[in-house]
């Protein structure tokens, strides 16, 4: 069948499971949400799946915590609750297809495999087109396996009769419904296993080395290799200048570090101007404003606060928006103090600051030899250049 047959009927749905904890990984959050490639994992199985013409609705399993991070779902998605096993969350899911007929097609997708591809759904409902009632993709095993007691290996496993199971994986709904109403209690790693216990043959397909599983930390070194070649990626600039006059009995706030000098400078919270025009370098770049947009003076709670949080929050905005920043120029402007003996410290807080290699930062220092409010020692400004790499939309 060709694959314009797609776009026919019947109608195809999507359940996205998203409700594990991912303790196994490791993270201080959900796996579901660590930033994979610029975007959440989560965000790669959706974007997918919404790219993907044949499909006309999806049910996300997640809690409300991974629903609200995971923002705006692609038109014609709801949200089902997780249960307590993986069983209870496709079943949570499936009532909320109670309207479907059973010929229409569902896929039933992990979260943690971020990436699926329209191949590979392409493949399985091709399959069932063709007559199958449920397909699964699948992997041949590459390495040679041992059976092994303990820490002794045993006798070699004949690999040629074994494959690695993916998904997402596909069937009639009615098929899927059958399943799990004679599942009862008894457990099952994925839905193709449910599916046979009632004696229905299950199609394997090829399945595809992106949809490698995140289950432990490393498997994000893994997939950020398999996923980072396939996002198109633009050039955004953007420009910050800042200025702040200096004034008598204030601590001096410059690069996210405290300086020695008689004056501070002066503003509404601690007036660091390399950090603003820094800031207002990676939000113009985003085209999202500037500092004052986020933060604005006028209200009182960024009153005496540390610039620092203003630079993450746009460092985090360029990760939100699945971009990375690419390198960083600051150029501090000032009569006095001396930046030079301060410049590799800037430099290494500012990396810290937005979580990439010093390599990535350039502080420079000048003067305006003593001309204007800077070489009367009135104020000191600072200008910034900063080089983002942005998904193409």
């Amino acid at each position: 069948m060709s694959e314009s047959a797609l776009l026919s009927r019947p109608r195809v749905a999507v359940l996205l499971l998203a409700g594990g904890l991912g303790t196994r990984a490791g993270f201080e959050t959900p796996k579901q949400l660590a930033i994979l490639a610029g975007k959440p994992v989560l965000r790669w199985s959706l974007d997918a799946f919404a790219a993907h013409d044949a499909i006309a609705a999806g049910i996300l399993v997640a809690n409300g915590d991974v629903v609200a991070a995971a923002g705006a779902l692609p038109e014609g998605w709801s949200i089902a609750e997780p249960g307590a096993e993986r069983q209870d969350s496709v079943a949570n899911a499936l009532a909320r297809l109670a309207d479907w007929d059973d010929d229409s097609l569902v896929l039933v997708h992990d979260a943690a495999r971020p990436g699926v591809t329209g191949a590979v759904i392409d493949r399985l409902l091709i399959a069932l087109h063709d007559g199958a009632k449920a397909a699964i993709p699948t992997l041949p095993v590459p390495d040679t396996l041992v059976e092994q007691a303990g820490n002794e290996a045993g006798d070699v496993v004949d690999r040629g009769v074994l494959a690695r199971v993916q998904t997402p994986q596909a069937f009639h709904l009615g098929t899927l419904r059958r399943a799990h109403a004679a599942a009862g209690d008894g457990a099952a790693t994925d839905d193709a296993q449910l599916v046979r216990r009632l004696g229905v043959a299950v199609t394997a397909v090829a399945g595809d080395a992106r949809l490698h599983k995140l289950t432990y930390a490393d498997d994000m070194a893994i997939l950020s290799g398999l996923l980072e070649s396939n996002v198109m990626m633009q050039t955004a600039v953007g420009m910050g200048y800042d200025v702040h006059r200096l004034v008598a009995d204030k601590p001096l706030w410059i690069g996210g570090l405290e300086i020695a000098h008689s004056h501070g400078l002066e503003g509404h919270s601690d007036a660091d101007v390399a950090l603003h025009a820094l800031t207002d370098a990676l939000l113009g770049a985003l085209g999202e404003g500037d500092i004052g947009d986020h933060f604005p003076p006028s209200d009182p709670q960024w009153r005496g606060a540390a610039s620092h949080h203003f630079l993450s929050f746009a460092g985090t905005r360029v990760a939100a928006r699945g971009g990375r920043i690419g390198h960083i120029d600051l150029t501090i402007i000032a009569e006095a103090p001396r930046i030079g003996p301060h410049r590799n410290a800037i430099r290494e807080r500012i990396a810290e600051i937005l979580a990439i290699s010093p390599v990535r930062v350039s502080v420079k220092a000048t003067t305006t030899e003593r001309l204007g409010f800077t070489g009367r020692r009135e104020g000191i400004a600072a200008q910034a250049v900063a080089t983002l790499q942005l998904p193409e939309n």
